[in-house]
């Protein structure tokens, strides 16, 4: 005859089945839920030491390459009492400088984190933990911004105490604001070109061809009202002259976007919109997989 379990088995085997399904949700389902805090935070940290580790290159080399054109800037064109909004030629550059030593170095951090994981093979580091879409751009958005906060603050230090040149703070919401919106702009370009770049000459494109003479061509070294109707124009299009000279109203309380502190206030805010709409679409592309999946 043939054997047959006995029914104790059975049940067993079925009060085992029961609760295997109870404790083990089932596949692909979340279970974190809500704001990731702890992972965020962890991103964000692994984010700082990567750069932190070649700091001399991340850090101190952006910021002596800055100090140096102030140095040459000031030796070519800053004899004889030479002045522009009514302060020193040195004084009016250094605010220019500084938010562009931090707005390049953003873009340079955000720009390096997916696609050095692409090109490695290591991005299933950064798409495997549970994270959201949201918060693996906010983890990269904001070290990039620590890192464009830091070198901003080693170069107004060095400028504070090269000779004759005044570091002080007019309005220093402005600094604040422009400081912050100037980091994350190049933040979020950095990680929408990370997102397309197939290789670093692509990410150098962007960085030589895009975000260099942007920033160079913004009002860095000189105030717009001396351009030609038509460069005029041009400048005032590129969101970059607003975020520099915003910065500079910040020190001098002096800017040439308007007559008004109406004008500057309105920049404000066009930057932020600018921030705000570029990220939604910064992080559409991301939650589309778009070249990171394939």
């Amino acid at each position: 005859m043939p054997q047959t379990e006995p029914a104790s088995a059975n049940s067993n085997a079925a009060l085992s089945g029961t609760i295997a399904a109870t404790r083990f949700p089932p596949k692909g389902e979340p279970q974190i839920t809500g704001f990731n805090r702890i992972g965020l935070w962890s991103l964000y940290i692994k984010e700082i030491r990567r750069f932190l580790k070649v700091q001399t290159q991340t850090v101190w080399a952006p910021a002596i390459t800055t100090l140096l054109f102030l140095i040459i800037f000031t030796v070519a064109l800053g004899r004889g009492g030479r002045e522009v909004l009514g302060v020193s030629f040195g004084t009016f550059v250094a605010p220019g400088l500084i938010m562009m030593g931090m707005m390049q170095n953003a873009f340079a951090n955000a720009s390096f984190s997916l696609l050095s994981g692409k090109l490695q093979g290591t991005i299933i580091d950064l798409l495997m933990p549970p994270l959201s879409w949201g918060e693996l751009m906010l983890g990269i958005v904001a070290a990039a911004m620590t890192r464009a906060v830091m070198v901003g603050a080693t170069v107004a230090f060095a400028m504070w105490l090269y000779p004759g040149v005044e570091v002080g703070a007019a309005h220093v919401w402005a600094i604040v604001w422009f400081g912050l919106n100037g980091a994350a702009l190049l933040s979020i370009v950095g990680l929408l070109a990370s997102l397309w770049a197939e290789k670093f000459d692509h990410n150098a494109a962007v960085t030589n061809f895009v975000v260099a003479p942007l920033s160079l061509l913004s009002g860095t070294f000189y105030v717009i009202d001396n351009l030609s109707p038509a460069f005029e124009a041009i400048s005032r299009v590129n969101p970059f002259f607003y975020l520099i000279s915003g910065f500079r109203y910040g020190f001098l309380g002096e800017s040439d976007i308007g007559n008004t502190d109406h004008a500057v206030m309105g920049a404000a805010l066009g930057v932020f919109a600018l921030n705000l709409v570029l990220g939604f679409f910064t992080y559409r592309v991301l939650a589309s997989g778009w070249k990171i999946k394939s």
